[in-house]
């Protein structure tokens, strides 16, 4: 038998030992891991243990939200993807779920974005028509103009670095 074998044992009869001495409902999980070796983690629980409870459980004790786990990572690049879903305006989850209120904050600053881009667009396309004019009536300070160019070569710097969102219809995803 090996010591993995002969630890399973052990840990499982004194589990058995100790959930005798616990109070009605409470359960009972053991882990044991070696840092950097996850092919040597164990987990034994008793029955119907939710996993879930477990992870709210060890919440509760105090632990920095700075420490490096897997959880806090998956969680957060869950939360950064449904965030750029919501920006894009593609892909959003189901009215009740988690990530919905992410998926709104994205959907809010993509709509933002949109609206001071189309604003910036317009202010844009005023000032090109308005040197312009200046232009072709002649006898204007060339100083206007000259800023007036050096303005709009401004927002069409801006304007470059903001495509237009490729937008799927509210409701509707992307393959």
């Amino acid at each position: 038998m090996s010591a993995t074998q002969r630890f399973h044992e052990v840990a499982n009869d004194a589990l058995v030992k100790i959930s005798e001495q616990l109070w009605p409902g409470a359960k009972l999980c053991l882990t044991v891991y070696t840092k950097g070796k996850p092919g040597l983690d164990i987990v034994l629980k008793d029955l119907g243990v939710s996993f879930d409870d477990v992870l709210s459980t060890l919440r509760r004790v105090p632990m920095s939200i700075d420490g490096a786990n897997t959880y806090k990572r998956d969680l957060c690049d869950s939360i950064t993807g449904v965030m750029a879903f919501g920006y894009q305006n593609t892909n959003p989850p189901p009215e009740g779920h988690w990530a919905k209120r992410f998926w709104d904050l994205g959907r809010a600053e993509g709509a933002a974005r949109e609206e001071l881009t189309a604003a910036l667009k317009l202010n844009r396309e005023n000032l090109r028509a308005c040197q312009a004019t200046i232009h072709l009536c002649g006898g204007f300070d060339p100083a206007y103009v000259n800023d007036a160019q050096a303005a709009m070569t401004v927002a069409d710097q801006v304007l470059a670095k903001y495509p237009p969102l490729d937008r799927a219809a509210p409701g509707e995803t992307h393959d």
